[in-house]
């Protein structure tokens, strides 16, 4: 599974053809470099930011370089990595609602299920100010995203997918040549299987995955070759020993 290699921090290029494309932003951040998001219609000069780790001032400073109001804070699930530095960021743009997925409402309060207890680092936020289910579309300036309920890795994870834009932003979910772990407490293998094959994969084969560590990948390449879950079911079984 992925083991957290720092890596360069890109602005991801828009895919669509809109006169105003979507602009997103790779920032790099914290303990066990983490890809935080900013998701930018920089035409009506709004964005999102999508996770929040440790040193998340730099993501601050770049909106504010850029002049984008932050219409939303997106959580793609609520692990310290991807949380710590939501505070900053609320602090920064205190009118932008923090999203999450309501199986993790709890978490971002409870250090133990945020994983920050164990670390000795406790991580105590409060509630996120709007819960989502899957399947709501969210927008954003011109662009509409779906949120997709990709469970496993944690109870909570969803990925933010953009058709226009041929984009999927997929938290802990899925890797370049790997997949989230799930050994923590509240993880699940065969659900992570499950949301990666019945979901992910259903996606384009096209469609740019933009992970929550590591390098982007394309659906079409994980189906094709990832090692632990693959289209046609091959490795499964690292999930059922």
């Amino acid at each position: 599974m992925h083991n957290d290699t720092p890596v360069k921090e890109p602005t991801i290029a828009a895919m669509d053809q809109t006169p105003n494309p979507l602009t997103i932003e790779r920032l790099t951040l914290g303990h066990f470099a983490t890809n935080c998001y900013i998701v930018a219609d920089a035409a009506a000069g709004a964005c999102w930011v999508v996770d929040a780790s440790w040193d998340s001032g730099r993501m601050v400073d770049l909106i504010r370089k850029r002049g984008w109001t932050v219409e939303a804070i997106v959580l793609t699930h609520a692990h310290v990595d991807h949380i710590a530095g939501l505070a900053d960021v609320r602090s920064a743009f205190a009118s932008a609602p923090v999203v999450i997925h309501r199986d993790e409402a709890a978490w971002l309060g409870d250090p133990a299920l945020n994983l920050s207890g164990a670390m000795g680092e406790p991580v105590i936020c409060r509630d996120a100010d709007r819960l989502v289910d899957g399947g709501e579309t969210l927008t954003l300036g011109a662009h509409a995203f779906t949120v997709i309920h990709t469970p496993g890795h944690s109870p909570g994870g969803i990925t933010l997918y953009c058709a226009e834009a041929g984009v999927a932003l997929v938290g802990d979910t899925l890797f370049e040549g790997s997949i989230g772990r799930f050994d923590f407490p509240t993880s699940d293998g065969p659900t992570l299987a499950n949301s990666i094959r019945n979901g992910l994969y259903c996606l384009p084969k096209e469609t740019r995955v933009l992970p929550g560590h590591g390098d982007e990948t394309t659906i079409g390449r994980e189906m094709a070759h990832n090692p632990y879950v693959r289209a046609d079911g091959v490795a499964r079984e690292v999930f059922e020993s």
